[in-house]
């Protein structure tokens, strides 16, 4: 047992207080506390405390530190049950007390996976260019369940999966028309894997891409890579500087009547 001879309110923080005891040697700093728990246990002068109070106390003001720390998480925008868990242990508090935190936030609807969810795909879809198999990732990263993902990912439709991978695909073949359709294809395909689009919705979006395409496109393309691959094959003659510009091309991806063309082309110049 030890009395409580004095409680002061602390200079940096007026919301914690100091409590100091006497354990039979004189007065001496005990513990400080959140303003909180000091109503809650109704701390003052003269009080008589035994261990089991004292443990009570510390472990309800560590409660109201980790607490505090979460609503300031809270404070820049929402958070998962798992963010704010991670975060927490990351701040060194212990399970037991993020459990009581996490229990109390969700009591107080700071806390919803399932609100999150929607939000964070609502999110993703209009401010970037993300597939919903890479949302579906992050959504799992920040511990959203399956089901509440898979119900949040219904927000995000085909036609305007369909209509984003379009738009990232016409981008792409505007900016790649100096290598052949087929490199542009494969190499297109792989962005939009990686971006989280379907298989499905890539090929529906690769589609719909051709068709704007300019039907000189390729010509130029064939043009442009067959020009600096002469510059490396134009000591050659004959037959072999025939079959290794042709080789050159077929790797880049024209297909051999456009190189065909090409060569012709090249010869009449």
């Amino acid at each position: 047992m030890a009395i409580i001879t004095k409680i002061t309110t602390q200079q940096k923080n007026q919301d914690r207080y100091n409590v100091f005891m006497d354990y039979g040697k004189g007065e001496e700093f005990a513990f400080s506390v959140d303003s909180d728990v000091l109503i809650k246990f109704q701390l003052k002068k003269g009080m008589d405390l035994d261990d089991f109070s004292f443990l009570e106390i510390q472990f309800q003001d560590d409660i109201r530190k980790a607490y505090h720390q979460a609503i300031q998480y809270l404070a820049k925008r929402m958070r998962s049950e798992k963010e704010i868990r991670d975060y927490l242990t990351k701040k060194e508090n212990d399970e037991p007390i993020i459990n009581e935190v996490l229990h109390k936030l969700a009591a107080q609807k700071y806390i919803d996976d399932e609100e999150y969810a929607h939000a964070f795909v609502r999110t993703q879809v209009n401010t970037t260019d993300k597939g919903p198999d890479l949302i579906w990732l992050e959504l799992k990263d920040r511990g959203i369940k399956e089901e509440l993902a898979r119900q949040a990912l219904q927000g995000f439709s085909y036609d305007l999966q369909v209509e984003k991978a379009s738009i990232l695909a016409k981008k792409f073949f505007e900016k790649n028309t100096k290598d052949s359709e087929r490199i542009v294809k494969q190499k297109l395909e792989g962005l939009l894997l990686r971006k989280g689009y379907p298989f499905e919705i890539i090929q529906m979006a690769v589609n719909v891409s051709e068709l704007d395409k300019d039907s000189n496109a390729e010509m130029d393309a064939i043009r442009y890579q067959g020009e600096k691959i002469y510059r490396k094959y134009s000591h050659l003659h004959g037959y072999e500087y025939k079959q290794k510009m042709k080789q050159a091309l077929y790797r880049k991806g024209f297909a051999m009547d456009l190189i065909e063309k090409f060569l012709a082309e090249k010869e009449e110049s």
